[in-house]
């Protein structure tokens, strides 16, 4: 099959929004021209493995980054402000006193164009422009989906102008179940460390062990073993990532050249916000680590002229 596009709707500014559908025998992926979103993702055997809206108003209207690329810095930054080069920048507090996933109109609400298509790979890029949500630069941004055998790949790239900051991730929610719920879904995670949050979802700036804590998914456990299986915390990612459904045998092993993933269960659905309720998926988010841009002491999320931010990250699927 090859790649096509499809009207799937248009902005309330008049930019037309398209569906491109991959499929190389494998893997069939549609994904959205607004936001980069990955709609649907059927696996070897047609299941949909992943949460997507019917409409382009849904989208408008209830999502909740539902599959989307969010930018130019995703996670919480702490006040909604930073200071880089001795400048401070005020972004927009969408998330109580912080800011989330770049604000009031991130990536994931922006129309992404169009740069190449083929049967097994999409290129969108975007520009965002200086002050856009308050992030200084223009940056120009890409993500490439690939289709390789049983592995959907993600290559980000950025470029800027002037100092700035970025932090590009896809916010899927997968249910491996392809229906209910995925609490007893099993999460193994190479992570020895994962970041403490304050009340607001902040990192403390401490990388705890996960060692005789209920964070600990060295060992393969289920989604709701401990902690009600509420998790929405970054781990320091040594390795790889695994999520395996017990009941259709279906797994998803996660690999990345980020050096964190944000761990979320999606237990704060709404079900009547949105068309899912707690727990419907769940979140690997590939990422700098949240609030980077304030602690030094992270891995840096800073990306200057002359530089190039590359970024991969694979979800492979097999079945046992």
């Amino acid at each position: 099959m090859t790649s096509h596009d499809a009207a799937f709707g248009a902005t309330p500014d008049g930019e037309t929004v398209e569906r491109h559908v991959l499929d190389n025998g494998r893997l069939r992926v549609a994904v959205l021209t607004y936001g980069a979103t990955v709609q649907r993702l059927e696996v070897a055997d047609g299941t949909n493995v992943v949460l997507g809206l019917d409409t382009l108003e849904d989208y408008l209207e209830r999502s909740r980054y539902f599959g989307a690329v969010v930018g130019r810095y995703g996670n919480r930054i702490a006040r909604g402000r930073f200071t880089l080069d001795g400048t401070e920048y005020r972004l927009p507090l969408n998330d109580g006193a912080n800011s989330l996933h770049g604000g009031v109109q991130g990536f994931d609400k922006r129309v992404w164009r169009v740069e190449s298509a083929g049967p097994a790979e999409l290129l969108l890029s975007l520009i965002s422009a200086d002050g856009e949500e308050g992030f200084p630069g223009k940056l120009t941004a890409s993500v490439r989906y690939l289709l390789d055998g049983d592995t959907l790949r993600l290559e980000y790239r950025a470029t800027t102008d002037a100092p700035t900051v970025v932090n590009l991730t896809n916010h899927s929610y997968f249910n491996l179940a392809g229906t209910g719920d995925v609490r007893s879904h099993v999460v193994m995670l190479e992570a020895d460390r994962y970041l403490p949050v304050d009340e607001g979802k902040i990192p403390t700036g401490e990388l705890a062990p996960v060692a005789g804590t209920p964070f600990d998914f060295t060992t393969p456990a289920p989604v709701d073993a401990r902690l009600g299986g509420a998790y929405d915390h970054c781990y320091v990612l040594q390795g790889r990532a695994t999520v395996t459904d017990p009941g259709s045998g279906r797994s998803m092993e996660v690999t990345t050249t980020e050096p964190g993933v944000q761990f979320y269960t999606g237990h704060m659905l709404d079900g009547d916000a949105t068309p899912f309720g707690p727990f419907a998926g769940l979140c690997l988010e590939t990422q700098r680590f949240p609030d980077a841009p304030n602690r030094p002491a992270f891995p840096s999320a800073v990306l200057r002229p002359g530089e190039e931010l590359r970024s991969t990250t694979g979800y492979r699927f097999s079945v046992s």
